[in-house]
């Protein structure tokens, strides 16, 4: 993957069009979103009575830095896929996050809907970055015929989750 505009990681500028150091984006961003996405997530759903304005401020600003760096890593095209992907992805997401808090006896329906935002928005951005890995660790990204394989495989394999999922209810 190259670099749609100069950015700068670990003191190095990489230049629009250069190779992207993958070894470091997406260990750092799996691990910075999933401390981001899990603490979004335990505000959301671990108390009766969650504070809006500041469940909204802290995912919310952390989601438009992660759209900025999308953009700058990914480009315009692949994070429209990712919108697209988020609007197919509704019922997945709803059926896995209502899996995870029936672990803990909740429902979706317990909360507001406006509690839903943030956690929805952090699993778009994961699954997204999830698809990315996997089109740079499978040689996908810029080979054409590949690329529309492992995207094929990506959304069965999405599929046959919620599927689970769905059946287990």
């Amino acid at each position: 993957m190259r670099a749609t505009r100069d950015i700068t990681i670990n003191g190095k500028v990489v230049r629009q069009g250069e190779p992207m150091p993958m070894l470091f984006i997406y260990p750092f961003f799996l691990v910075h979103m999933g401390m981001f996405g899990l603490s979004g997530f335990l505000m959301a759903y671990a108390a009766d009575d969650v504070e809006l304005l500041f469940l909204y401020l802290h995912g919310g600003i952390a989601i438009f830095v992660y759209l900025v760096f999308y953009l700058a890593i990914f480009g315009r095209d692949e994070v429209k896929w990712m919108l697209i992907n988020a609007g197919l992805g509704l019922l997945g997401i709803w059926l896995e996050i209502e899996t995870i808090l029936s672990w803990f006896g909740k429902e979706l329906g317990d909360y507001s809907p406006w509690v839903h935002v943030t956690p929805f928005l952090y699993y778009i951005l994961y699954t997204f970055l999830l698809r990315q890995m996997l089109l740079d660790l499978t040689g996908s990204r810029d080979r054409p015929g590949r690329k529309r394989l492992v995207e094929m495989l990506y959304v069965l394999g999405s599929l046959a989750v919620y599927g689970g999922l769905w059946l287990s209810r």
